[in-house]
């Protein structure tokens, strides 16, 4: 049985983890902290029977009483183990803590599996910001994570 782990984290192994996750550029450590700075960052690894296995790294980007899930990304070979399932609770857990009343979070068109994912765990579509190719799309979602769902 896979054992998975969540624990807070640095943006020196976010950034190593990072390098990673295919679907995202080799992002230094600076570029992670520049745009996190002083906006009540969530840096945050998984790992999967010790052996790191994904991460999410959020920020306070709209001050409305949403939280911003950045970026999140699982090891391919780590993929279809509730990975990403967990780092989200970790993240809704921390963010009600703290007083937040949603999580936004944008992927884009191909990212087919993510959207399933969020579509799945109850975000609903707040804005599509059109690309040359649609695949390229951005898609803005958001969950309420209050106790009372919105109607």
């Amino acid at each position: 049985m896979e054992i998975i782990n969540i624990k807070e984290t640095t943006y020196k192994e976010i950034a190593e983890i990072n390098k990673k996750v295919p679907e995202f550029g080799p992002y230094e450590q600076t570029y992670f902290e520049q745009r996190c700075k002083g906006k009540d960052p969530l840096l945050i690894l998984a790992y999967v029977n010790k052996e790191a296995a994904g991460y999410v790294l959020g920020y306070n980007k709209y001050n409305d009483g949403s939280y911003y899930c950045w970026m999140a990304g699982v090891i391919p070979e780590q993929r279809k183990k509730g990975v990403l399932r967990k780092l989200m609770q970790y993240l809704e857990t921390w963010a009600k803590k703290r007083a937040y009343s949603k999580i936004r979070i944008k992927t884009r068109n191909s990212r087919r599996e993510m959207l399933s994912y969020l579509v799945k765990e109850n975000f609903l579509f707040l804005e599509v910001v059109q690309f040359p190719k649609s695949i390229e799309n951005r898609i803005l979602l958001e969950k309420n994570i209050q106790e009372k769902e919105e109607k």
